[in-house]
């Protein structure tokens, strides 16, 4: 396992320090778990400031070094419990395929392609409701900001849009297997309202969260088009031979034929293609999470300053 710690660091002597060298002693490290990582800190050695109201924070740190930890010390502890948790809520692994045809249809064993298929189907539901409150809430706040209760509600909206994706992060990790954050974004509470305020504005993954927001309409429409017109056109050619039994007023065309009638002896041939597409689907799928995970990754989580 690589570590990375601060080594000859004194001990900090407020949160702010601590958190700052907890970031550093994280470097390298998945930037979800660095925000998980320094949002419980905060909350811990609050918790503690707040339990002992009078002592000053140099003093309260140097008490809970022994039981929490020093930051190089909690961060390998944080190292070490994402590995544990990693394996532990990993999916089994399918095995791997020498052959081309082993690859292709060994995608059955893959859970990330089913996670990904039901995300994709799921993204219409969430795209639409993600870009109406975003597309719907920017232009009401900003709209009201000649009135005193435009700032207040562009705020409040700004904040929803943080908690929205921390929920959508976690649909994405569980769903794609993303890494997402499970906390919120840590804001240093000993700052001024106004200067908190006014880093939510400057802060730029408030902005990249609101774009996300509006992108999931096209990209969930797309999604689950996709994912419906290739199921339902899957599942259908494998169906096919059925015609056979219905009767013959049932119409299975393929161009100007009616193989019901006309060739019948095709339609075993195209429910074979009908298992390839199905097959080629879930690859599709699993393709799709990929990407889709690396887009949130990238828009929902903010990369840490050290």
């Amino acid at each position: 396992m690589n570590t990375t710690t601060v080594p000859g660091s004194r001990l900090p002597t407020t949160i702010p320090e601590y958190l700052d060298q907890l970031r550093a002693a994280l470097t390298g490290a998945d930037k979800a778990m660095i925000q998980d990582a320094v949002y419980d800190a905060e909350e811990y050695l609050r918790s503690e400031m707040a339990e002992n109201p009078g002592r000053s924070e140099a003093e309260v740190i140097a008490s809970v070094a022994g039981s929490y930890g020093a930051p190089d010390e909690v961060a390998d502890i944080y190292r070490e419990t994402e590995v544990t948790v990693a394996r532990a809520l990993r999916p089994p692994v399918p095995p791997k395929r020498t052959s081309a045809l082993g690859r292709f249809f060994g995608v059955v064993a893959d859970p990330r392609a089913y996670g990904a298929l039901f995300y994709m189907l799921l993204s219409l539901i969430t795209g639409i409701f993600y870009s109406v409150w975003a597309l719907m809430g920017f232009s009401t706040s900003t709209g009201l900001l000649t009135v005193i209760i435009g700032i207040p509600l562009l705020l409040l909206f700004l904040m929803s849009i943080r908690l929205l994706s921390l929920a959508e992060g976690r649909v994405v990790e569980v769903l794609l297997g993303v890494r997402m954050p499970r906390r919120p974004l840590y804001t240093q509470r000993d700052k001024p309202w106004m200067t908190r305020l006014k880093e939510l504005f400057t802060d730029g993954r408030t902005w990249t969260a609101l774009m996300y927001m509006v992108l999931m309409l096209p990209l969930g429409i797309l999604y689950f088009c996709v994912a419906i017109a290739l199921l339902s056109t899957s599942l259908g050619l494998i169906a096919s031979p059925l015609a056979l039994f219905v009767g013959q007023g049932y119409v299975f065309t393929f161009g100007n034929w009616n193989l019901v009638t006309e060739a019948p002896w095709l339609l075993p041939l195209f429910s074979v293609i009908g298992f390839i597409l199905l097959f080629a689907t879930l690859h599709l799928a699993r393709a799709v999470g990929l990407f889709h995970g690396w887009l949130a990754k990238h828009l929902l989580v903010r990369t840490p300053v050290v």
